[in-house]
């Protein structure tokens, strides 16, 4: 059975920062290329980020988090993580991780649909 485990969200005031993390007692992760997803109230879930398999070379943010939010991993940790800087009342949300499938296109999309398995997901409120 695969499984995603979120934390590191919580309460922060506009500004400030958290890190999230993602990892897994069932999967490798180094083998997957990893998004991140919110989902806010009374909106459809978001692409937010995806980092690449192995080394994470290759990031791909949506545009409302480029220059806030980084992407990265820690293979030996089986852990990928999600910096989120400067948070603002608009990131506030339900935030997911989830793997691509191993068909070698790595982060090609932010589209949920193109995602195998998701988490269950931590809560990030941001009060202004």
């Amino acid at each position: 059975q695969v499984q995603l485990v979120e934390s590191g969200g919580g309460p922060v005031q506009s500004g400030e920062s958290l890190r999230l993390s993602c990892t897994s007692p069932t999967l490798t992760l180094k083998y997957y290329a990893i998004g991140w997803f919110r989902q806010a109230p009374g909106k459809e879930r978001e692409g937010v980020s995806c980092i690449s398999s192995w080394s994470g070379s290759s990031t791909l943010y949506t545009d409302s988090v480029k220059g806030r939010f980084l992407a990265s991993r820690d293979n030996v940790e089986n852990t990928v993580f999600l910096q989120m800087n400067n948070l603002k009342s608009e990131d506030t949300a339900i935030y997911y991780c989830a793997t691509r499938p191993l068909d070698g296109k790595e982060c090609a999309s932010l589209t949920s649909r193109d995602y195998d398995f998701f988490g269950r997901g931590t809560q990030v409120t941001v009060s202004s």
